[in-house]
């Protein structure tokens, strides 16, 4: 190994950061109860993608699932800005030559409210096992009942 500093080098010694990764002693994840009734689509989908991922913790870290459970209540009663009652369409395709199906926001509001959230939310999560991962953490309902009485959620201010 060549010593620089006897060839008249000045070599100055950096000092390297360590990287902050949270044990899971440090991970306190939390059921958080969302109330949808005329809430903007995009924003409160973007709210919920946040509190997934955890963004709102000091100790955030990309990767990391530490983020809340979120349950979402009353998603019939949703709101949205334009036209979009009736421009905005979910695609889906069976496979087969000429299999495309579209559905409009309103057909999906008055079958499948709960869809609606969910699609928007994943949205806004990476695409990738990591995503599907913190999906399973959102709840949604219709209505405003919902079974998880018991985790005690507490209400998004």
């Amino acid at each position: 190994m060549i010593d620089l500093s006897q060839q008249g080098l000045y070599v100055e010694r950096i000092d390297v950061e360590k990287t902050f990764y949270p044990k899971a002693d440090d991970i306190t994840q939390e059921w958080v109860l969302v109330d949808a009734t005329d809430h903007n689509l995009g924003r409160l989908a973007t709210r919920i993608a946040s509190l997934l991922l955890g963004k709102h913790k000091p100790n955030f870290t990309p990767g990391v699932e530490m983020g809340d459970s979120v349950v979402v209540v009353n998603a019939e009663k949703i709101q949205v800005t334009g036209k979009k009652m009736e421009e905005k369409f979910y695609y889906r395709h069976s496979q087969y030559p000429g299999g495309l199906t579209t559905t409009s926001l309103r057909q999906m509001l008055a079958k499948h409210p709960e869809r609606v959230i969910q699609s928007a939310v994943w949205g806004m999560l990476p695409h990738n096992s990591f995503g599907r991962r913190l999906l399973r953490n959102l709840k949604v309902y219709a209505g405003p009942e919902h079974p998880h009485q018991a985790q005690s959620p507490k209400p998004l201010a």
